[in-house]
């Protein structure tokens, strides 16, 4: 465990608005859990799946993935051919390094938070679409939800590696 306390109660990033402020905590929160206990995986744990559940890796994977296609979708883009081709990818059990698996996902933080910093507020209720069904949004929504299903994927990722290390 961390000797600080989690990251909303560290005060404000730097550069960071106010009004998504929580964001950037959940997503650097997100980075510390994930940097934490993948680290201290091997790469057989990293891609185990007990019980049949999805593995750390995959967990790892997705959370690097859908945060940057919603922070892609934020900006007003569509999604490049290579994020399409990551996605279809992100179910197979690759056998990446750990430590590979966090420069991604570092990364992918590190830009979204970039990102935030460079959202103009008045911006944050400009409409956007998701996905081929071009589903209805609006900037501060896929902020908001990057930040928190990073959180969701962080807290299966720390349960999955207790799991296979007590299995090790």
């Amino acid at each position: 465990m961390s000797s600080q306390p989690e990251y909303w109660l560290r005060g404000p990033v730097d550069g960071v608005p106010a009004l998504v402020m929580p964001a950037a905590h959940a997503l650097l929160q997100t980075l510390e859990d994930v940097e934490r206990v993948v680290t201290e995986l091997t790469v057989d744990q990293v891609w185990s799946t007990p019980g049949g559940a999805a593995s750390v890796g995959y967990h790892v994977r997705h959370l690097a993935g859908s945060t940057d296609r919603l922070f892609t979708y934020a900006r007003g883009e569509r999604l490049s051919e290579d994020q399409k081709r990551q996605l279809s990818e992100e179910p197979s059990p690759s056998r990446e390094e750990p430590a590979a698996l966090l420069h991604r996902v570092r990364g992918v933080i590190e830009r979204g938070i970039a990102q935030i910093r460079a959202t103009p507020a008045e911006s944050l209720t400009d409409a956007r679409t998701v996905g081929r069904a071009a589903l209805p949004t609006n900037v501060l929504g896929l902020i908001f939800h990057a930040a928190e299903h990073s959180q969701r994927h962080a807290g299966q990722i720390v349960t999955t590696a207790r799991i296979v290390r007590g299995l090790s």
